[in-house]
């Protein structure tokens, strides 16, 4: 029996650090040795080279070993940096360039908690060849169909099984001795919604910010692009760049231009969830992103987004009002969901409670406070606190029987739309702190639907102010430091240690 010869890059075997800067040097060393192997050798088989056996490159890993629960700085009031006790712990990586930070911390928190040694190696995952191609060479839109059909004979293509959510979940089990994960997201689940975000949203995955706003209505991008724009003219705004559909960048002015600057161009046409990025020098800027309309919309893009690991993400959006009490352009600041939407029952379960978070309530008020100016039964006049019901069926008052009113009343809901407990319940799920504060537009139970007149006025006066309280609450959030954002009420019993 003969063996396919396997054509892959230098082995570069497994090498023990404690120190966090030497540890990801040698994870960008890796990676970039297996990139580089799945670059050349593809550029070859684009052009006729033909190939004798299969090309393969694996993703770097990071794996920590532990005897016991506890940890060198058991006052620490981080919610991640550790591991849950004995054992061994693994995951695979990617893009050091892109996390570079990321892992940086990660890797100095094991470190500082467990007083052990990180162990960085080749893992035996391999890289899909798609992955490894960098985005502003797309040769592979140059391979005619012959060669096309001839791509999974000679290198490796995603394999969904190597990418599932079963550790967010909660659902993953390991088998006998298998390492348990030390992150959400295993490599090339990473890179598969890295490329997600490219295609979805029309920007590259190294401008997206971590603090996060969605939006259902272009109402509210129009003015984020105004407000970017005008941030841009101000050389003394804190925001140094402002990144449109198409990876076109403004410079704050004083600025010179960067060398990724020049690869931008406005697409012919928006992407289906186009985002927007007001950026700062260390990425804790604001990224606002259109989703459209629908729960679908919500998970698909919260899906991609989380592997980022936003320190926050909060809806703005409008919605229906349900009680008489309500008027139009009234907020609503959600402490409860109710989950109608049905996208993710099968992997959050009607039964898990999806809690508010204190900081990004107190934030969201205090930030209608200071934008509004309004205090007291003022305040509360314009803004009800209670629960927000998300359905998925954007005609639910037509169904008969007034049984969506019903259900409606009995949960207390106050307002309805169809994307906020989606995003609310997947950043539960992926430990990203949510929150939502929506506008009501209408109220259908009370007669007052949206007319064209009535909805160019309502647009006309509170786009603007609500884009403002949700951009103000994003700068509260990140003065008072992002290591209080992480809540305890995200983790489960066995947690990751990764953020």
């Amino acid at each position: 029996m003969t063996h396919a010869t396997l054509h892959s890059p230098t082995f570069i075997a497994p090498t023990r650090y404690t120190d966090a800067a030497a540890a990801l040097a040698q994870v960008q060393k890796i990676y970039a040795a297996s990139t580089l192997h799945l670059h050349t050798t593809f550029r070859e088989f684009v052009a006729g080279k033909p190939f004798d056996g299969h090309v393969r490159a694996c993703y770097p890993f990071v794996r920590l070993h532990t005897r016991t629960v506890s940890t060198r700085t058991s006052g620490n009031k981080l919610s991640y940096g550790f591991v849950a006790g004995p054992g061994v712990y693994e995951t695979t990586l990617s893009r050091p360039d892109l996390y570079a930070h990321y892992y940086l911390e990660q890797f100095d928190l094991l470190l500082q908690n467990h007083g052990v040694e990180l162990e960085v190696g080749t893992s035996n995952q391999p890289i899909p060849v798609y992955f490894a191609l960098p985005s502003n060479d797309p040769i592979e839109g140059s391979l005619n169909p012959e060669r096309r059909e001839l791509l999974r004979d000679v290198f490796d293509l995603p394999d969904l099984a190597a990418m599932d959510d079963g550790i967010a979940n909660g659902t993953w089990q390991s088998k006998r001795g298998q390492p348990e994960p030390l992150s959400l997201f295993t490599a090339p689940r990473v890179d598969y919604s890295l490329q997600r975000l490219r295609h979805y949203t029309g920007t590259a995955p190294e401008w997206f910010q971590n603090f996060v706003l969605f939006t259902n209505y272009q109402f509210y991008i129009d003015e984020f692009i105004k407000l970017g724009k005008s941030a841009m003219q101000d050389p003394n705004s804190p925001y140094i760049a402002f990144i449109e559909p198409g990876n076109v960048v403004t410079r704050r002015a004083g600025l010179m231009a960067g060398e990724a600057d020049k690869q931008g161009h406005a697409p012919p046409r928006l992407p289906q969830m186009p985002a927007y990025h007001l950026m700062r020098e260390d990425r804790t800027g604001i990224t606002m992103v259109n989703i459209g309309v629908g729960p679908a919309n919500a998970k698909n893009i919260t899906d991609h987004i989380a592997v980022l690991r936003p320190h926050a993400w909060v809806m703005l959006g409008h919605c229906a009002g349900l009680r008489n009490s309500q008027q139009l352009g009234d907020y609503v600041l959600a402490h409860a969901y109710v989950r109608e939407d049905h996208v993710l029952d099968e992997e959050l379960p009607l039964w898990v409670p999806i809690p508010a978070l204190a900081e990004i309530q107190l934030a969201l008020e205090h930030a209608v406070k200071d934008v509004t100016q309004c205090e007291g039964s003022e305040l509360k006049r314009i803004m009800r606190t209670g629960t927000v019901a998300s359905t998925d069926n954007r005609n639910w008052e037509l169904l008969p029987g007034n049984t969506p009113q019903r259900r409606f009343s009995q949960s207390r809901a106050v307002a309805l739309d169809m994307e906020s407990a989606t995003i609310a319940a997947n950043g539960f799920r992926f430990r990203v702190p949510y929150g939502t504060l929506l506008c009501v537009s209408d109220k259908p139970l009370h007669g007052e639907i949206k007319l064209p007149g009535m909805a160019n006025h309502f647009y006309s006066e509170r786009v603007g102010q609500h884009l403002r309280i949700g951009i103000r609450a994003m700068e509260l959030l990140r003065s008072s430091g992002v290591e209080h954002l992480h809540s305890r009420k995200l983790r489960s019993f066995a947690e990751v240690a990764f953020q």
